[in-house]
């Protein structure tokens, strides 16, 4: 009896799940966590976008900075100068010429303990060459694709969009369907930004005829301010502080009611933030944001802790917008929107209108073949297969599954199935019967013989649809979720579910089954 009870009270609670998706009038007596199923962007209507990976710019900046720490490693005070000359960084590869041989072997040790596997090393004479090969490449574009994804998801995440669906796509691109959103433009400029944030001094020795003329010193570069791009700012190049150590990003208000971004480091961070802040009081440090600079202050007094603030005129959406970007870090690449949909509310209404038709009546074609050849029996078999429904709807709600088109096409092939979950052990019933057998038994028995087939066929459809999920991107996903979970409660409501209404309608006794001839 405990049994049957738990097998009624786990269908019961299924079903309940589904009412909020069925019934949206009635969700708000439910509790928070029992929600309507979320829909898709091809049932709800939404933006897609299509983003490209600049993996060229990528492979531009690490060369560049290979070039800056083959400088470095070289030119180590601690560790030893070793002379070198002709240091350029062409198509890809960073070359230098060391001035003695002697020290050829020396150079190529300290140049393979700091960057290790990464960079193949390899020497001809007195020349010393620094690449990326074709796997490491690889690996790059992998590893960029992946971080790309998880920023532009933190960064989606962070707005408030509801059940983006990000995912990668042809080796170095990013799909983004965002269901609900109608007008993706500013989505798409906040993913589509960099956010590579640094911190340079700036070089107050540069005249103001110098940066007319374009002509930087070495180890100096203009850069226009944000708001006002013919403004141009001399900074060194080199970097003091990286956006890679930045641990928070908040905006907030400062004292005179003005919205400005605040900004904590790591420790790593923090010590070389310090560090700047005490070296170059009363100097200007430029905070560089994608080759722009925000703002230039003045160093008023050493800053200890890791904690800083930006302002520079920002509205207060704009400076919620580089929070985000600064909080989610910055993209490995630069992505580029090469294509854009936007589908229509009203074409996901009519998706689902259609499918509500459909279904119907194709269960109502189910019901009066059950009716007309199992009888009362089919009725329970009709009965058990809209608890199927509602299970399969509840439980994609509960487990956060987006529905998609496919998936409906997914609950559609279960209840086709399910059907055939059914007719088997009937099957089995009406043989037994024309044995001879009593009925009674005969349930037990028709059951209990199907049991292996039914388990076979359903399992074997299981697995294919747990490859499908593994291996498939998007709509196959989802037919993938439905099917899967269909399957599964197919396997209850035709089992047990059905074996239980049956027994409590023979109810211990051998009663007529009136089965069509």
């Amino acid at each position: 009896m405990f049994k049957k009870l738990a097998i009624i009270f786990t269908a019961v609670f299924c079903v309940l799940l589904a009412v909020p998706t069925l019934s949206p009038k009635l969700a708000p007596y439910f509790p928070s966590w029992i929600g309507p199923v979320s829909l898709g962007l091809d049932l709800k209507g939404g933006a897609q976008l299509l983003l490209e990976a600049d993996t060229n710019t990528m492979f531009q900046e690490k060369t560049q900075q290979l070039y800056e720490e083959t400088r470095s490693s070289l030119i180590d005070r601690n560790k030893g100068v070793i002379r070198f000359s002709n240091l350029r960084n062409h198509d890809g590869v960073v070359s230098l010429v060391v001035r003695d041989e002697k020290d050829v072997s020396n150079a190529k040790g300290r140049l393979k303990a700091n960057f290790g596997t990464t960079v193949d090393i390899e020497s001809d004479g007195k020349t010393i060459t620094l690449s990326y090969s074709d796997a490491q490449k690889q690996e790059m574009v992998k590893d960029a694709l992946a971080r790309s994804i998880e920023i532009v998801r933190r960064r989606i995440d962070a707005l408030g969009t509801k059940e983006p669906s990000i995912q990668s796509q042809g080796g170095k691109y990013i799909l983004v369907q965002l269901p609900g959103v109608d007008n993706p433009e500013h989505i798409k400029n906040l993913i589509g930004q960099t956010a590579k944030m640094t911190f340079h001094l700036v070089n107050e020795n540069v005249s103001s005829e110098q940066i007319a003329s374009g002509r930087a010193p070495n180890g100096t570069e203009f850069l226009p301010y944000m708001d006002a791009p013919g403004q141009m700012v001399p900074v060194y190049s080199r970097v003091e502080v990286s956006g890679e150590s930045l641990k928070d990003s908040q905006a907030e208000f400062d004292q005179h009611n003005m919205p400005v971004v605040s900004t904590v480091f790591d420790a790593s961070g923090a010590r070389r933030f310090a560090k700047l802040t005490t070296e170059h009081v009363n100097e200007r440090f430029a905070i560089v944001l994608d080759g722009k600079v925000l703002s230039a202050p003045v160093i008023r007094e050493p800053i200890p802790g890791g904690r800083g603030q930006i302002s520079g005129g920002f509205t207060l959406q704009g400076a919620k917008d580089l929070a985000v970007l600064l909080r989610s870090g910055a993209l490995p690449a630069p992505l580029q929107v090469i294509e854009e949909r936007v589908v229509g509310a009203g074409l996901g209404a009519d998706t689902i209108e259609a499918g509500k038709i459909g279904s119907i009546v194709g269960v109502l074609f189910i019901f009066i073949f059950l009716f007309f050849v199992y009888r009362l029996f089919g009725v329970i078999a009709g009965v058990a297969l809209m608890v199927n429904l509602g299970m399969i709807v509840g439980l994609t709600a509960l487990f956060g599954a987006t529905l998609t088109l496919p998936g409906i096409a997914g609950i559609v092939l279960t209840l086709g199935m399910a059907v055939d979950a059914n007719v088997l052990p009937f099957e089995r019933i009406r043989d037994e019967i024309k044995a001879g057998t009593p009925s009674l038994r005969a349930v037990n028995m028709g059951f209990d013989r199907s049991m292996k087939t039914v388990l076979d066929g359903n399992l074997t459809t299981l697995i294919c649809a747990l490859v499908l999920f593994q291996f498939g991107a998007g709509p196959i996903r989802g037919f993938a979720v439905t099917l899967s979970i269909g399957i599964l409660t197919t396997l209850f409501t035709c089992v047990w579910l059905s074996k239980v209404l049956i027994d409590w309608y023979m109810n211990g006794k051998n009663k007529k089954i009136g089965y069509a001839k």
